[in-house]
């Protein structure tokens, strides 16, 4: 046998071994498996991924949803009835009631002013002042100071919510206790949400009505929470208490604006006290300088555009130191 047999023999021996390592030992050596085993968990991990971001998109549009609801709700009730005006102050009136007190304020300052002597109409203006404008502005003072009442014991009621779920008590449950437990207006409006519920409405609907009757941010933020997670579920209890958090802390921001706004508000009361200061100063030493403003048409005429234009800067100062956060 020459060298040249030799030599084919051993190049065609060396590229069988080749062709059986590259296409045989693979299979032999479990390295295709392996392959096999790689290329299908790449292929599931899309799959979960996917299935992830779907779920998510899921719960982000439940959101999504239920604060358009909210939002909805909160456009239609712009506007808000007398009806609803007077249950927000706190007061058990009927509209009739209301509208009845109020012509008899009007009507009463209307009878003082013609004993008085004042000209028709300065007298009318009075009487429409006290009839109309009185009455609102009691409904409006006595909403807020429910309303700052309510702010102060929402953080703790909010916590005894927390605390009930947390120990294994149902959401309705827990909002009972504070029914039950809490001071006024906390107790009462509490104890409607129950009742709304107890008659068949969702409870995440119930709580948005709370927000009809108490509308504040803090009210709306509690709404939002409950809404969100009766829909698309979640940790209830660690919702709650980030929201207490945030409650407290606009507390604690509220403190910082009113201390910070007292200089304005101390400002504005000097300023606005002043005319009546003088006004009663020289009506004592001089009254019959002053006189003339009671018994004569002009003065009449020249008092009424005074208070006009006197309520006039008082409502722009109360706006101008009015600071919202």
């Amino acid at each position: 046998m020459n060298m040249q047999t030799l030599a084919l023999a051993f190049l065609a021996a060396f590229a069988i071994g080749g062709v059986a390592w590259v296409f045989i030992y693979p299979y032999l050596s479990g390295e295709k498996n392996a392959e096999k085993r790689r290329a299908s968990v790449a292929r599931a991990e899309p799959i979960a991924t996917r299935r992830a971001e779907r779920a998510q998109r899921s719960r982000r549009e439940q959101v999504e949803e239920s604060l358009k609801e909210v939002e909805s709700r909160h456009r239609k009730n712009e506007k808000v009835a007398l009806a609803t005006r007077i249950q927000q102050a706190g007061l058990s009136w009927s509209k009739q009631t209301f509208l009845i007190i109020s012509a008899v304020i009007g009507l009463s300052v209307l009878s003082g002013a013609f004993f008085v002597g004042f000209a028709p109409l300065p007298a009318l203006g009075l009487g429409f002042a006290a009839g109309f404008g009185l009455p609102r502005w009691m409904l409006g003072f006595l909403k807020k100071r429910r309303e700052k009442k309510f702010l102060d014991g929402l953080p703790d009621a909010v916590d005894v919510i927390v605390r009930g779920i947390r120990a294994g008590l149902p959401l309705f449950d827990s909002i009972k206790m504070v029914a039950a437990d809490a001071k006024e207006p906390i107790k009462s409006e509490f104890a409607a949400v129950i009742e709304t519920q107890a008659i068949g409405m969702p409870l995440g609907e119930a709580c948005g009505r709370l927000y009809e009757r108490m509308p504040l941010p803090e009210t709306n933020f509690f709404a939002i929470v409950i809404a969100i997670q009766t829909k698309s579920g979640g940790n209830l209890s660690e919702a709650l208490g980030n929201l207490s958090k945030v409650l407290r802390d606009r507390k604690k921001m509220a403190a910082k604006v009113q201390a910070m706004s007292m200089e304005a508000k101390a400002s504005a009361t000097i300023i606005g006290a002043l005319p009546l200061v003088v006004m009663g100063a020289v009506y004592a030493t001089s009254p019959g300088y002053m006189e003339v403003l009671f018994v004569t048409p002009m003065g009449h005429m020249l008092l009424a555009v005074s208070t006009a234009s006197y309520a006039m800067g008082i409502f722009v100062m109360k706006k101008m130191i009015n600071f919202d956060f």
